[in-house]
Parts: structure tokens; C-alpha cells; sequence
């Protein structure tokens, strides 16, 4: 099975030996010997040439059914292969070749039958004693059910390159160079090669060619440095900087490969220098498809092998570039190698593409990505469109990332046999879809632009927060950031003095050219309660011939009159005399500084004598209280400022009434309730 696959997938180009029509006059035990000759040797086209002519005279002979069918499906053609695994796994009652009815399942598959396809494979799950057939059967019907999910993605457009780079026998392994131009490989001829002795020129070579506007001009071969003459030279790739360029050289003895190794050439002037082979990968195996990378932050050459210990035919792995040294092949484990064929790597911005047989396919091969985030993420079908039912290999982009190529057999007109024989160069233009974002932060209370906010801009892969970008605007309130398409972020706005906002969103689905808003609001964040308070009694000592203001005695301009706030004091001198009833106080009243010393010394005492008729009116006998009017004499304040000019507020502090204690008790002890803040605990 393994095999079988691993066979298709190495067929990229075709060689046909020694072509003949069978002879009529041998007989059929004798034909068919010619045949199984012609097909030991590699020689496909008159292998089956020869056992279609069995066929004609053994029309029930299941091995000449079986090896027509494959024979088909081996250059593919699909439409011919179909019809003749139909016949071989309906004769086939015994079991006999148990591989069938899964290559007739793809080829259904690739022959867009999906039901047919979805019921050949359910058998082989259900009836199978085949682990890995079972396996890659239920690969191929979870391929089916994309096939029938998936759309054609409108941003892709998909272009044959032309008759200047396509001929009808293969092209493969298309990259643009730093140089802008495209180089690829081609096995040009206009019919199939016979290998007879008079051609000696029909090896593949890697081209070259400019683009003029859509069309890519004729290719060029590169010098003998590179194409090797008598050796099939391709699978060309470059390092990120241009200034390596590396591709394989191949002998093929008939239509198998002898052997591939990897080569390296560094760019020389205009040119490239001398070849040269890169030891330690590939020895006794297979290395073909060499593309640079990066993994654990250093540089790796990726590449496909047939090397024992793998998981399946055609595994990827990665070799460390050290200079001018390369590690030793690492395989890229099971995430990536199936028990199907890994081709044709191509890396770029921390992703792996790649064309597999194992991976839920819509076709033959099809092309995955996979990306690098200390591990490899699981297998991505990159869609239709670049992908066909047919097999889609070498996908490659340019630095931009929206220009590349992709490699595919879909049918074609210009092929040798059939539509579907072989592989064409296909331009792939993907379209620009620019995604920005425009951030603004408020003030949440008044909605008013809010400076001085920091932003944390978040990627989010598979729910966890991945590269975080942090900016502040301390002059204005506006942020903007470049989007990635299919990505999920999440914004996290932040300043002293507000709470957080953040939001979450994603680019799922956006295939236009837009900026997204979000706005985010911070709330302030309150200030914090006032302390609590506490009332505590505070003890004043009042000794004798101690002026004591009474602050709530104060009198308007020209006026004698108690008013409801000296009333307050006199009540607390009241409680003095009456706690103290040999007490005897002088109330001393005083003016400001207007009208004439003796308007103000009468005034004074009028006001005096207003307390004091005030106290005697609630019970105190007169002779306890003197009452003194020292008019404009004892000013607590100025009346006036240093320029002339009137102060009200000092006026208005010297219009007062002071007591003291003048005979009696030497001092007094009086208590007051005040209010005393404490700290919440």
C-alpha cells in the first residue's frame, strides 16, 4: 500500500523506452511476458500497450485487468483508470490485490463521485483487516466531507502560467527569485520521449523567466553549473536572502529514480557558482524538495526523504544549517508525516505548506500548512481553489505573500496522453485584504477623550494570549494597530485612576478591505470613602484673668442686639455660673475701629450691658457679672491693611464680647464634644 502510493508520488516526469506497437503474430503467453518486461522496466506506455493486447484475447484475466488499471492510474489518467479498477475490483472475489479498492476509492474521489467514493471507503473500514488502509480510508472520507463543506475561496484566483512556461510534458517546482523572476523546472518536449538512442538532450533543467504585466516571458535554462548535463536537474528553492539557491540532481533508470541529492550554489555576480552537494542527508535514501525555514529561532533546510523509520512512504524532514555544514535529518513527526506522502515543503512567516496524500485531502494530493509555534499546529487544508481534485503540489509565495504558484495535473489541453497526465505551473494571486484597527479610549463617566491610556494588543491562538504589542498615547486618545485576517485579539486599555476595559474580537471571515473600531470606556475609579468619624469629650481648663472669647458674640455694625448665635455662648456662661455660684466675671465688650472712640467706648458698653441683662434675665445675680465696654481700645485684628484700604473680615473680629474670671475660683474646667477622625480598618 505504502508503496503504491510512495510510486504515484514520485512520478513527476515521463519517460517512455523502446515505444512499439505489440506484435500480432506472438502469441498471448508470449505477450504477456512482453508486457510484465516492459513494465519491470519502468516502461509505462508500452507496458500497457502490450496488455491491452492480452486483454483482447483474455478478457477474463484478473492480474492483465489489475496491472491496465494501475498502469492508468501510474500516468494518471483518471477517467481510464476508473473504468478499469471498476472491472478489477469487481472481478477481484478472492481478495487477491486488497490495495484496489482503495486506489478505485481515490480515483472516484478524484473523478468528483463522492458518494461512490464515501461507499468504497466505508467498506474497506468496515471490512478491511488492513490497520493503516482502515486509517487512510478514514482520511479520505474525512476528506470527502471538506470536499462537500468547503467553498471556492473567492480570494484566490488561480491562472495557468502560460504556453511559454507550460509544455505538454511536466513543469514543476516554480519559486520567484529576489530577482522578481520565476524559477521552475521542465522536462520540454512537444511528444513522449522515446528513449531510443538518437535523443540525448530531454533532461529536466531549471529555467528561468521574466514577467512582463500578467504574462511570464520565455524560459531561459540556467548554465551548466546548475542544469548538469545528462542528470535531471529541479525542485529549485532559495534561501530568505536570495544568495543560495538549492535544488536536486537526479538519474532516473527508466521511470523510477536511481538516486536524489541535494545541492547548494551561492549567487556569484549575476550567476551562480559551481554546485555543490550537501553531504550527510541523504546517503542511502532519497532527498528531494530542499526549502529553507526556521525552527527554535535557527535556520533549517526542509526536505522530503524515503529514509527508513518514518511514518509512512515520502516523509518531511528538517536538517540545522550551521554555515556551510547540515545537521542530520530530523523527522518532523506525526503531526505532519502520515502513513501517506509528504512533498514539496515551502516555508514562510512561521508557516510550513505542504502537499500530502495522508491528511483529509478534497483530491489526490493536496496542499496543508502548519505553523510553528514551538511545535508544529495541526494540518490546515488551504481550501479549493489552490487545491483541485486532482493532485496540487509545490505551492510556494513571494515576499508579499499574495503572489505565488502551485503545481497541479488538473485537466489540461496541451498534455501528452491525457487531460490529466501531467503536472502544469499555475500562477496563484491572492487577494489584498488590508484589515487595520482604530482604538479610542473614554472617559466612562463623561464620554469625554480620555489621554494618557496605555493599550495591550493581543493575539489570542486557541483561547491563550500569544504576541502582545503595548502603546500609550499621552496626547490623544486614538491607537491604531495592522489586523491579521482569521485572528482572534483582545484589547486591555488601562490608566492610574480608572478601572480596566478591555474588549475581544476577531477578523473571522472579513474578505474586504476595512478598518474595524472599537471604543473602549474606563471608569473612573471612585475616591475613597471619608474616614469615620468619632465624637471624644475634650476637658478645657478656664483660668482667672484669662480673656475667653465668646466667638458667637459678635455684633453687626452699630448694633447692641443679641442674636440667636451669642445665645449659645451665654447659655454655656450661664451653666459656668451656676456650677460656680461664688464665681463673679467681667464681660468685656469691644468695637471696631469706626465712628469716634466715644460713639464706639458707648457702644461697647451698651453691648456689654446687653450680656449682662441677658444672664440676669435667667437667674444670675447682678453683682456676680462687671460688664465693661472697652470701645475701639484692644483690636484683635486690623482694621484696616497697610495700604489704607478697609478689612471687613478683621472689623467684623473685633466687634466681640470676651469673659474672664475676676474673683472666685482660680480656673475652671470646662468640656466640649469634638469630632475626631479615624482610619477604617
Amino acid at each position: 500500500m505504502k508503496k503504491l502510493i510512495s510510486s504515484l508520488a514520485a512520478l513527476m516526469i515521463l519517460v517512455s523506452v523502446g515505444y512499439a506497437q505489440p506484435l500480432r503474430n506472438l502469441t498471448p503467453d508470449k505477450k504477456l511476458k512482453v508486457a510484465e518486461e516492459q513494465l519491470a522496466k519502468g516502461d509505462y506506455y508500452n507496458a500497457l500497450e502490450w496488455f491491452n493486447d492480452v486483454y483482447e484475447d483474455d478478457q477474463n484475466n484478473l492480474a492483465v485487468i489489475h496491472n491496465i488499471a494501475q498502469l492508468h492510474y501510474m500516468l494518471r489518467d483518471m477517467k481510464k483508470a476508473e473504468s478499469w479498477y471498476r472491472k478489477a475490483v469487481r472481478k477481484d472475489k478472492k481478495g487477491t490485490y486488497p490495495s484496489a479498492p482503495f486506489t478505485y476509492g481515490r480515483i472516484l474521489k478524484m473523478n468528483g463521485k463522492l458518494d461512490d467514493a464515501r461507499s468504497q471507503f466505508e467498506d474497506i473500514i468496515s471490512n478491511s483487516d488492513n490497520e493503516d488502509m482502515k486509517t487512510l480510508a478514514a482520511s479520505e472520507l474525512a476528506g470527502i466531507e471538506l470536499a462537500e463543506e468547503l467553498e471556492e475561496d473567492k480570494d484566490v484566483t488561480v491562472a495557468d502560467a502560460g504556453e511559454n512556461i507550460n509544455s505538454p510534458y511536466t513543469d514543476f517546482s516554480p519559486v520567484y527569485g529576489s530577482d522578481g523572476n520565476m524559477y521552475y523546472a521542465a522536462m520540454v518536449s512537444e511528444e513522449v520521449v522515446v528513449l531510443d538512442g538518437k535523443r540525448t538532450d530531454y533532461f529536466a533543467k531549471i529555467y528561468t523567466a521574466s514577467k512582463s504585466g500578467d504574462s511570464f516571458g520565455k524560459g531561459t535554462a540556467l548554465d551548466k553549473s546548475i542544469n548538469k548535463p545528462g542528470i535531471h536537474t529541479g525542485n529549485v528553492s532559495f534561501s530568505p536572502d536570495g544568495n543560495r539557491m538549492y535544488f536536486t540532481r537526479t538519474e532516473m533508470t527508466s521511470n523510477s529514480m536511481a538516486s536524489s541529492e541535494i545541492f547548494v550554489s551561492s549567487k556569484s555576480g549575476s550567476g551562480w557558482g559551481a554546485a555543490e552537494k550537501i553531504d550527510g542527508i541523504g546517503g542511502d535514501y532519497l532527498v528531494r524538495q530542499p526549502a529553507v525555514g526556521m525552527m527554535f529561532g535557527e535556520e533549517v533546510l526542509f526536505f522530503s526523504s524515503n529514509r527508513s523509520g518514518g511514518q509512512g512512504g515520502w516523509d518531511l524532514y528538517y536538517s540545522k544549517i550551521d554555515g556551510n555544514s547540515y545537521g542530520s535529518p530530523v523527522n518532523l513527526g506525526k503531526t505532519i508525516n502520515t502513513l501517506g506522502d509528504e512533498l514539496t515543503p515551502f516555508y514562510r512567516d512561521g508557516s510550513l505548506y505542504f502537499s500530502s496524500t495522508g491528511h483529509p485531502g478534497i483530491g489526490g494530493l493536496d496542499v496543508f500548512s502548519s505553523a510553528w509555534t514551538g511545535s508544529w499546529e495541526e494540518p490546515v487544508n488551504v481550501g479549493k481553489g489552490i487545491n483541485s481534485t486532482y493532485d496540487d503540489i509545490y505551492f510556494s509565495l513571494d515576499d508579499s505573500g499574495y503572489n505565488g504558484f502551485v503545481v497541479s495535473n488538473r485537466p489540461s489541453k496541451r498534455s501528452l496522453k491525457s487531460k490529466t497526465c501531467c503536472d502544469d505551473i499555475y500562477t496563484v494571486d491572492i487577494k489584498e485584504v488590508v484589515l487595520d484597527l482604530r482604538a479610542l479610549a473614554f472617559d466612562g463617566k463623561t464620554n469625554k477623550d480620555l489621554n494618557g491610556v496605555t493599550l495591550q494588543f493581543i493575539e489570542m491562538t486557541g483561547g491563550a494570549e500569544g504576541v502582545t504589542e503595548t502603546d500609550t498615547n499621552n496626547s490623544g486618545n486614538e491607537f491604531g494597530f495592522a489586523l491579521k485576517r482569521d485572528m482572534a485579539y483582545k484589547l486591555i486599555a488601562s490608566k492610574e485612576g480608572y478601572k480596566d476595559a478591555s474588549v475581544e474580537f476577531n477578523t473571522t471571515g472579513l474578505d474586504e478591505t476595512q478598518t474595524i473600531t472599537k471604543k473602549l470606556k474606563l471608569t473612573p475609579i471612585p475616591p475613597p470613602p471619608p474616614p469615620e468619624v468619632e465624637y471624644v469629650t475634650v476637658y478645657d481648663t478656664i483660668r482667672s484673668q484669662t480673656p475667653i472669647r465668646l466667638n458667637n458674640i459678635l455684633y453687626e455694625f452699630n448694633d447692641d442686639k443679641i442674636n440667636a448665635l451669642a445665645e449659645t455662648d451665654l447659655r454655656t456662661i450661664l451653666d459656668y455660673m451656676n456650677s460656680y455660684p461664688e464665681m463673679v466675671i467681667e464681660l468685656g465688650s469691644h468695637t471696631d475701629s469706626k465712628g469716634s472712640e466715644s460713639y464706639n467706648q458707648k457702644l461697647s458698653q451698651r453691648r456689654a450691658n446687653s450680656a449682662r441683662d441677658w444672664l440676669v434675665s435667667r437667674g444670675v445675680t447682678p453683682n456676680r457679672i462687671q460688664s465693661v465696654g472697652y470701645g475701639e481700645s484692644q483690636p484683635v485684628a486690623a482694621n484696616q491693611f497697610d495700604d489704607g484700604t478697609d478689612n471687613p473680615e478683621g472689623r467684623k473680629l473685633n466687634r466681640r464680647t470676651e469673659f474672664k474670671i475676676i474673683s472666685g475660683p482660680k480656673f475652671i474646667v470646662s468640656q466640649r464634644v469634638v469630632k475626631k477622625t479615624v482610619e477604617k480598618k
